[in-house]
């Protein structure tokens, strides 16, 4: 498993890749605010572990494995997203929570969590119901 900087790594190169149809060094750095000294090690790293092949100065691939990697992190991000915006989390807060978390948490709470969007999702009366909760919450 990689680590919680390897998966900002994979997931920023995913996005970028999907997004650009490339990844640059400087995109990386720039997206992930580091030194570009720092991506390069990294790259490395991922390439030496099979997540991406790396050529200096030609740029690089994602592995099958690095894709599987970087799609399961881009969606894992996507329904935290979901999630905190389902439970009534202010919008101006959901990225940085979601940074905050996503490392932290268990690929069975993920499960838990994507099953708990899925039964708001499916009957919005439920969505309706947690929101009125949480207004009667807020009025104490």
């Amino acid at each position: 498993m990689p680590t919680p900087s390897m998966e900002d790594y994979l997931e920023r190169i995913y996005r970028l890749i999907d997004e650009k149809g490339y990844a640059r060094v400087s995109d990386i750095a720039e997206g992930l605010e580091v030194h570009p000294s720092s991506v390069t090690k990294m790259i490395q790293k991922l390439d030496k572990d099979n997540y991406l092949i790396y050529e200096k100065y030609r740029g690089l691939v994602l592995t099958p494995k690095g894709k599987k990697v970087g799609k399961r992190l881009v969606d894992r991000h996507h329904l935290l997203e979901t999630f905190l915006t389902t439970i009534g989390v202010q919008e101006e807060n959901i990225y940085r929570d979601v940074e905050g978390i996503e490392h932290h948490l268990s690929w069975d709470s993920i499960t838990c969590i994507e099953t708990l969007v899925e039964y708001f999702r499916k009957d919005p009366a439920r969505l309706e119901e947690l929101q009125s909760v949480r207004a009667e919450l807020d009025k104490d």
